[in-house]
Formats: C-alpha cells, structure tokens, sequence
C-alpha cells in the first residue's frame, strides 16, 4: 500500500506552487539534467515531419508552434514549474542531419534568462573534424568559460561519429582539464539519419574512451536503451563500466516514457536493476524533455513511481533526483 500512495503524491503540487516531490513522507528537490530548447526552423525538414507525428491532436496541426511554445527558455520553465522541477540543464547540439542544431550561443542567452533555474551544456560540431576539430575545440572551450555552462553534450549516434574513434578523445581530455562532465547519449535512436549500428550506439564501444581518461567524468544517457526495439539494449554495458569505472555516471532519461515504455515496465527494471548493482550514488535524473507540453511533469512521475516500485529508500531517491547531480556537476544542491 506504501508504493501505491507514493506515486499519487509524488509531483509537486500546482495547487500551492511548491517545487519538489514527495518520496516516502518527504519532499526533496528535483533537478533535471536533460532538457533540449531549440528553434523549430533549426531542425530538418525529416525530423519535423517525425516530431510532428508524435503530437496528439489537435497539437499535431501546428506543431512549429507547439514546439516553440515549450523550447523557448520561458516554456521550458513553465514545464518545469508544472512538474515541480527546480533546476534544469539546457543541452546544445550541433547535429544538422538528425535533430539539428541548438547552438552554444543560444543555450548561454537561455541560461542568462534565469540562472537561478538553469544550467548549460556546451557541445561542438564534428562533422568537419579534419579539417577544423582544433577550431572546434577552441569554440567549445569559450563556450564553457561562460556562466553557468557546466558540462558537455555528445551525441555520438546523433552527429554520427563512432564512439572508439581516437581522434575525437580530446574532446575528453579538454573535459577532464577543465573538469566539465561529459555526457553521452547511448542507445539507438528513432530520428530520422541516426547512425544505429553498435559503434555509434553500444556504450561498451565507449570503454578505450573511458580507459583513457581517469580525470574525464562521463554520464551514459538513456542506459543504452533500444529506442527502436524499446528493449532494455545497452543497460548490462552500463552497470559493467559503471562498476569497473569510478568515472562512469549513468542517466535514466526518455527510456520510460509512454511512447518507449508503455506499461513503464522497462524503466521500473532498469532503476531496479541499478539499485541491485550498487550504484544509486551513480544515477543522475533526466527526462529529455521538453518534447511536449507535460512531458517533463509525466516522466518525473513515472521515474518516482519506478524507484518506489523498485523500493528505493528517501535518501537515495534524493541523491537521484538532485543530490548526484550536484556533487559530479560542483554546483549547490537547490532548498525547497
């Protein structure tokens, strides 16, 4: 009876406007380490079509401006105050042939909105790396000089750049001198001109990576997830570099959600089996949101439902949902 009650109370009440969940008799503050704001004309035509398609009706008519409505920095704050989040992380991505482009510049402005709220991730362009990866080094290391970029976003899949390849690893030994976590998306994907073979997707392709740079901290997103089969995938790569690896953190965001997980029941066995493994102290919360209007608000609760399914205690439950991100990211832990 204690789980059943848990997930009805676990979003922070609109009501009263108070952030947080509550877990166990407790409210704790949540931070969501995995939000993409954007410009709808930045994305390519193939990918808006697929975007579009995953919107309800009457969205789905126009969804240029449902997208625009919830990836401004205003919208995305507005989701996060509806799911009772109280601090997010903006990711930049520079992939034109999939997802397309979120530039650094913009990122840094939407962190300037309300940098009480909001943290940055710097990403760089790889496509051209022969011929300006030193260029794109010295962009990306500007980018992270400003205020409150705290980290770094990959997309290995997305950009369509093998995870083994040794001539992206300074990007990782950039990450490790200036001490900006890196994190990764592994797993397939379901957008358009994703690279899904095993060396873009399987996280066990990111070990020499790993190996070789003890100083680098790395965050696995999306556990390895199949996003096109929705099975667990990569999760056993995972939980193995995570227990052989200090420096390995992993991210539980989008595998569970209702398009990906319909039942929930493969995000309630990954945070099962990651409790199991030992390494609550090693999961950061993200939702990959803002996607739509709720979605933010929707996966928080499911992952809430998940962890007291998988009988996780308030502690770690915390550390989840703020406390890890915290501690690897350097930043103070958000009060209520």
């Amino acid at each position: 009876m204690r789980r059943f009650v848990v997930v009805l109370i676990a979003l922070g009440s609109c009501a009263d406007d108070e952030l947080g969940v509550v877990f166990a008799g407790e409210r704790m503050p949540v931070i969501d380490m995995h939000l993409h704001p954007g410009d709808w004309d930045s994305i390519p035509p193939e990918t808006k079509e697929f975007l579009a398609s995953r919107f309800p009706f009457p969205i789905d008519l126009r969804p240029d401006k449902a997208a625009m409505g919830v990836l401004s920095p205003a919208g995305i704050l507005e989701e996060m105050d509806r799911a009772g989040v109280s601090v997010g992380a903006l990711f930049a991505i520079y992939a034109p042939r999939t997802v397309g482009v979120a530039a650094n510049e913009d990122v840094i402005a939407d962190v300037a909105h309300d940098p009480r709220r909001f943290y940055g991730l710097a990403s760089l362009r790889v496509d051209r790396w022969n011929e300006d990866g030193a260029e794109q080094l010295a962009a990306l290391r500007a980018a992270l000089m400003a205020p409150g970029m705290v980290g770094i976003k990959l997309a290995h899949a997305h950009q369509q750049f093998r995870m083994d390849d040794p001539r992206y690893f300074p990007i990782y030994a950039l990450a490790a001198e200036l001490k900006k976590p890196v994190y990764l998306h592994t797993g397939t994907s379901p957008f358009p001109g994703t690279a899904q073979e095993p060396a873009y997707t399987d996280p066990a392709y990111l070990e020499p990576a790993i190996a070789a740079h003890p100083g680098a901290t790395f965050i696995l997103g999306h556990l390895g997830y199949d996003f096109e089969r929705h099975e667990l995938g990569g999760l056993t790569a995972c939980i193995d570099l995570a227990t052989r690896y200090d420096n390995v953190f992993l991210e539980p965001s989008a595998l569970g959600s209702k398009g990906s997980d319909p039942t929930g029941e493969n995000l309630r066995a990954a945070m099962a089996r990651l409790r199991e493994a030992g390494l609550v102290d090693r999961v950061i919360y993200g939702s990959d949101g803002p996607q739509s209007p709720g979605f933010v608000a929707e996966y928080l609760e499911r992952t809430v439902a998940a962890m007291a399914a998988a009988d996780y205690t308030a502690e770690e439950a915390r550390a989840v949902l703020s406390g890890n991100f915290a501690r690897v990211f350097a930043v103070p832990a958000p009060e209520l």
